[in-house]
């Protein structure tokens, strides 16, 4: 299930979701999001920068909590306006109107000079640009040498215990608790997700992904997959030109 146009596709889709995205991220994930953005967090938020990027930030998640867990000043960018202005408020809920930035924009070509930031971080990015290789290497372009990046997406899990269950979560339970709890706009995430998750995986598989990054100029690049393989968090450095 691979959109033609990824970019228009991302924002039709959650054009409706911001007004409750933290409360069913959380619910629609099993509980498992937060544990997921803590993970990927840790792995930037350990080097201290001073900078840090957030991509697809949506409602500034991972932008509050690097604010928590480091002196970072944080921007966060993304292309859906409803999301980032649902982000806006939930940063000056936060208190963190002084430490981060959100602005409009794609992960494709930011709006940044090269080696602007002393780390990065992106989440649920991939899966909605035509070309993941092309992406990585911008995400690299605006990365300081030696500066840290991580990510966070949905994986699928590849025991032969846990897979079918995933798969009739994802396809069967996914789309009807989406709806229950979230109207037609959730459902309609939900239909999507499963599918949308098998076919990139499928496409561009995780070793292919690890290679995609350090062909973009990452060293060091590890994974870790989570909650029995529903989930998958990408790390790397930024290569000493």
């Amino acid at each position: 299930m691979h959109p033609s146009d990824p970019n228009r596709f991302a924002r039709t889709l959650f054009s409706g979701l911001p007004g409750r995205y933290d409360v069913l991220a959380e619910v629609l994930s099993l509980g498992q999001n937060g544990r997921w953005r803590n993970e990927a967090v840790e792995h930037v938020a350990v080097a201290a920068p001073a900078r840090v990027l957030d991509v697809a930030t949506g409602t500034a998640g991972i932008a509050l909590q690097l604010v928590e867990r480091s002196d970072a000043q944080v921007t966060g960018i993304d292309l859906s306006e409803p999301m980032l202005r649902r982000g806006v408020t939930n940063v000056v809920r936060a208190g963190a109107t002084g430490r981060v930035r959100l602005v409009v924009g794609r992960a494709e070509r930011l709006p940044f000079a090269d080696a602007t930031f002393d780390a990065l971080t992106f989440s649920y990015l991939l899966r909605y640009v035509a070309d993941p290789s092309a992406t990585l290497r911008e995400l690299a372009r605006v990365v300081k040498p030696g500066g840290r990046v991580a990510s966070l997406e949905f994986h699928v899990p590849r025991s032969a215990i846990w897979l079918p269950a995933w798969w009739l979560y994802t396809r069967l339970v996914l789309p009807v608790a989406g709806c229950v709890t979230g109207g037609r706009e959730w459902a309609t995430v939900g239909r999507f997700l499963g599918p949308n998750i098998s076919e990139h995986y499928r496409r561009f598989p995780v070793e292919w992904t690890v290679d995609a990054w350090r062909s973009a100029g990452f060293i060091d690049v590890r994974t870790r997959e989570m909650s029995l393989g529903g989930g998958l968090v990408m790390w790397g450095t930024k290569r000493d030109d």
